[in-house]
């Protein structure tokens, strides 16, 4: 299977970088994992809802064209599904089973996604209700996918 993270923005902090590098050594056993940056807007303070729109609209046109051709496209939303690790390892398991080689994983921005890369995807998941800062939801992301692997080959996994 080949796993694609599409994300917004670059990861300025050592720690982040070093946690990504020690799952994609991880998933390596797994998964061909790809790591697609979108570049990020500056985003101040204080936005009007037009300001957040064009942001959005920026940086939703650079995830576009980050999207690879025929992936099945996860949206990471507040408003996604919730799973658990069990359920999200079947998910996983069952695209592969319906065919789905190729999974393409989206994280937006400081402020979010756009309505058209919402519109895209074939689902939105939410891994909780709380807001996260976007560098760290890839460190959880991996850490899900590959627990996901872990679970799917019925191998331990910590509970």
């Amino acid at each position: 299977m080949k796993i694609t993270v599409i994300a917004v923005g670059k990861i300025k902090e050592s720690f982040y970088r070093e946690a990504l590098l020690e799952y994609q050594k991880r998933l390596s056993r797994y998964c061909s994992l790809e790591i697609r940056e979108a570049e990020d807007e500056r985003t101040p303070d204080k936005l009007s809802d037009t300001e957040k729109e064009n942001i959005l609209k920026k940086e939703g046109e650079r995830i576009e064209k980050c999207l690879p051709e025929g992936a099945y496209v996860i949206t990471l939303e507040i408003e996604g599904k919730s799973y658990s690790s069990e359920a999200f390892a079947r998910e996983i398991a069952d695209l592969g089973l319906r065919g789905q080689s190729h999974i393409a994983f989206v994280i937006g921005g400081s402020i979010g996604l756009h309505n058209s890369i919402k519109q895209r995807a074939d689902l939105a998941i939410s891994f909780s209700k709380m807001t996260f800062p976007h560098q760290l939801m890839r460190v959880v992301l991996l850490e899900q996918i590959y627990r996901a692997f872990r679970i799917r080959n019925g191998e331990p996994y910590h509970k």
